[in-house]
């Protein structure tokens, strides 16, 4: 999971449309279990650029497993050779908004979320609006 993780937030720093990457759920709390799986939310300019598959291959994610929309995101999920799956929730930086921010998203932070990728503070101030330190 580690691995996957630090990969993710390499990845996306090196990305000039990425507007942030956030680690959510079980492995941002810090309560990953064996059978766990990596829930990622990527905040980017241009998600259309996320339609397909091709660019979660550089990420050692070969396999896709669903696609769906989850209201402002589309979920791409991915399995790793190991069978480790990875979500992605990949939408505009318009998720992060805090004025006032969506129950959706209220709710995604509030359940755990740590920032592994935030250049101009959009998640910092996302998380701030929700209570979390």
């Amino acid at each position: 999971m580690r691995r996957v993780v630090g990969r993710a937030a390499r990845w996306a720093a090196s990305r000039p449309d990425v507007a942030g990457l956030l680690l959510v759920g079980s492995c941002a709390r810090g309560a990953a279990r064996a059978d766990s799986d990596v829930d990622l939310v990527l905040l980017t300019r241009t998600p259309s650029a996320y339609d397909g598959d091709t660019w979660a291959a550089g990420l050692g994610l070969p396999v896709p497993v669903r696609t769906r929309r989850w209201g402002a995101v589309v979920e791409r999920r991915f399995a790793t050779p190991t069978g480790l799956e990875a979500e992605f929730a990949v939408g505009s930086p318009s998720w992060a908004a805090t004025g006032p921010v969506d129950p959706g998203t209220r709710r995604v932070v509030s359940d755990g979320a740590r920032v592994l990728y935030d250049p101009a503070g959009l998640l910092a101030r996302l998380e701030a609006a929700c209570g979390d330190p």
